[in-house]
């Protein structure tokens, strides 16, 4: 199954991951089961943010009153891997253990793969690749 986005949702995170390319960028990804509809960027409070990310917790609870008032739900969320590769890290792996079936997008070198946290997955043992169809 794909998950759609917009392009300029999309070409919007990837200027933001260029734009601060010695530290990893974050946020959420709201939307449906098939579509990422919006991002809620996030301030990386992670003391190691150039290899690690840690969102901000005001966010999270923010998110979450707004989902219970009926906003927009959160189906993932995104960052970049500013001297990596755009998949799935190891330490990726570890925290894909607390949230089940969230979506994980990964941003590097210009390019953002898109996976979902699995605990029988195929990368690390927790993910899946997912198609993301960009239009």
């Amino acid at each position: 199954m794909a998950v759609r986005i917009s392009r300029s949702l999309l070409d919007w995170i990837l200027a933001e991951a260029a734009a601060m390319p010695a530290r990893e960028v974050c946020g959420l990804l709201l939307g449906t089961k098939g579509e990422i509809i919006d991002v809620r960027p996030a301030h990386n409070i992670s003391k190691r943010a150039g290899d690690r990310f840690e969102i901000d917790p005001q966010l999270l609870f923010d998110q979450a009153r707004a989902e219970r008032a009926g906003g927009t739900p959160r189906i993932g969320h995104y960052h970049s891997h500013p001297n990596g590769r755009a998949e799935p890290s190891r330490t990726d792996a570890q925290a894909a253990a607390l949230e089940p079936a969230q979506l994980w997008m990964i941003v590097a070198g210009g390019e953002a793969t898109l996976w979902r946290a699995d605990s029988q997955g195929g990368l690390h043992g927790r993910f899946e690749r997912v198609d993301l169809a960009v239009g």
